[in-house]
């Protein structure tokens, strides 16, 4: 089984944000925030990664973009939108290219709201999302089994 609940990785995309998430992200990551403390990395592959961060709202140039990323990350995985834009579209909301958050392209697990999403709500949502893949991959082992 390729996830290991003491080190996922995470995968980041920028959907289409102001940047300011980004940042944030980026603060989660160095040693002031110290996500590694969880065991987290951050990886550009999606066959590496068990979770999809994703900041930016989604429009009709990066909807396949996003969809694509989902798609080649293997199970179990999770979703977490970053930031009011990645959850619902933001202020870019009523932009004549945004379809909306990014559960309007994939599933998302966990939202992560805040313009912009502070570190420490990201840790909060990578966490939960680390029970979620705990969760997902007990069901995929059991199914398995079953099968």
């Amino acid at each position: 089984m390729p996830f290991a609940s003491k080190s996922p990785w995470v995968i980041h995309y920028d959907a289409s944000s102001c940047n300011g998430c980004d940042i944030e992200v980026l603060a989660a990551l160095c040693p002031g925030y110290d996500v590694e403390r969880f065991g987290i990395i951050n990886t550009g592959n999606p066959k590496h990664a068990d979770i999809f961060l994703v900041t930016g709202s989604v429009n009709e140039r990066n909807i396949k973009v996003v969809q694509e990323i989902y798609n080649q990350m293997l199970e179990p995985k999770v979703v977490i939108a970053c930031g009011v834009c990645a959850c619902t579209g933001g202020i870019f909301h009523d932009c004549y290219n945004v379809i909306g958050g990014v559960d309007k392209a994939i599933p998302v697990d966990v939202y992560a709201p805040g313009c912009a999403v502070r570190p420490e709500a990201i840790i909060d949502a990578v966490v939960q999302g680390i029970g979620i893949l705990d969760e997902k991959s007990k069901a995929l082992n059991a199914k398995k089994k079953g099968a």
